[in-house]
């Protein structure tokens, strides 16, 4: 019988980061390719937690995962909206950007990629509801996938660091991890909604 010195022993910490990681990969993952998850609202969170934890190492692995996660996901996205334009009967993918992203967007977001170029992907990245019509305007105008992937790579990263600071603010102000984590929760919420209530009071002022 083995003696009880021997038995390999997991500490919690380190249990939670080896179901975290994977955990926040596959969420950024499929909130990229469904855009219904906060992906933002994750990334800040498992900030804040890292932020209270070991030092910039778990910062640095919430900032690859999440960068790589996203980015993943919006290539995946963008060759099945490329399927969908080729194909005689579309894609519900393509269908799906479509759906969620506005005519008035997405003639922004066309003329703006006409005069900007690769610089506007990143700042879609940083916009809440920016993506996708810039995606399908990318679409739009048939870039190749290789041109796609070489404005989307600074922008996945431009955007994981913009939701770490967020995560990183929570984290210094409160003393409990889960404070933090509500406080960039409510944080990113509030980015995400400003846009359409922007929209909403210039629509009524207007009306």
């Amino acid at each position: 019988m083995a003696s009880p010195a021997f038995i390999p022993v997991v500490a919690p910490d380190s249990t939670q980061q080896a179901i975290g990681y994977p955990s926040l990969f596959l969420l950024v993952l499929i909130g990229a390719l469904v855009p219904v998850v906060p992906t933002g609202a994750l990334v800040s969170s498992a900030t804040v937690v890292a932020f209270h934890r070991t030092a910039p190492f778990s910062m640095a692995l919430v900032f690859l995962t999440a960068s790589l996660a996203a980015f993943l996901g919006d290539v995946a996205l963008y060759w099945l909206g490329r399927r969908g334009m080729k194909s005689s009967n579309g894609s519900r993918w393509l269908e799906a950007i479509r759906q969620r992203a506005p005519e008035d967007r997405l003639e922004q977001a066309r003329q703006k990629l006409a005069d900007h170029g690769v610089a506007v992907l990143v700042l879609s990245r940083l916009m809440p509801a920016g993506r996708l019509p810039v995606m399908l305007a990318c679409l739009v105008a048939e870039w190749p996938l290789r041109r796609f992937v070489r404005g989307n790579a600074p922008a996945c990263l431009a955007w994981a660091a913009t939701y770490q600071l967020i995560g990183v603010l929570g984290g210094s102000l409160f003393a409990e991890p889960w404070q933090g984590v509500l406080a960039a929760i409510a944080l990113t919420v509030l980015i995400s909604a400003a846009p359409s209530l922007w929209r909403r009071m210039r629509g009524s002022a207007a009306g």
